[in-house]
C-alpha cells in the first residue's frame, strides 16, 4: 500500500482532475506540468519523490477502484512514464517481473484513454 501523504488534499484533487482531462482527450502531461500546476519543483530529486508518491497515491486508488493506473498518462522528456511507475505497477501487482515494460505501459495507456474518453451522444 502508498504511504497517505496527499489524499484529501488540494494537490491531489487538482492533479487527479487534470489528469482525467488529459485522459478523456487521449492526451499526455509530464511531470513538469503536473510539478507546475501545484507548486512542486520543476526538477530534481525533490520534484520526483513528491510527484511520485501523489502519482502513487492517484494510481492506487484507481487500481483499488478496477480502473487502469491513472499515471500512465504521465511522462518525463523523453515521453515515457519514470521508474517509478513500473515499481508501483509490480506493487500493484500488475506487472510481473520479467514482463515488457514498454508493452505493459502502451496497454495501461490506452486502458486509460478508454476509461475515460469522451462519448459524444
Amino acid at each position: 500500500m502508498v504511504e497517505n501523504v496527499y489524499r484529501g488534499t488540494k494537490e491531489y484533487a487538482l492533479v487527479y482532475a487534470e489528469l482525467i482531462t488529459a485522459a478523456r482527450y487521449r492526451g499526455m502531461v509530464t511531470y513538469q506540468e503536473v510539478a507546475k500546476l501545484i507548486g512542486f519543483p520543476l526538477e530534481g530529486n525533490l520534484m520526483g519523490s513528491r510527484i511520485g508518491q501523489l502519482l502513487g497515491e492517484i494510481s492506487e486508488d484507481e487500481v483499488n477502484k478496477g480502473r487502469p493506473m491513472l499515471s500512465a498518462i504521465v511522462i518525463n522528456t523523453t515521453g515515457t512514464p519514470g521508474p517509478g511507475f513500473f515499481a508501483l505497477a509490480k506493487q500493484l501487482v500488475k506487472l510481473k517481473d520479467g514482463d515488457d515494460e514498454k508493452k505493459f505501459w502502451r496497454s495501461e495507456l490506452e486502458a486509460v484513454h478508454e476509461t475515460w474518453k469522451v462519448v459524444l451522444k
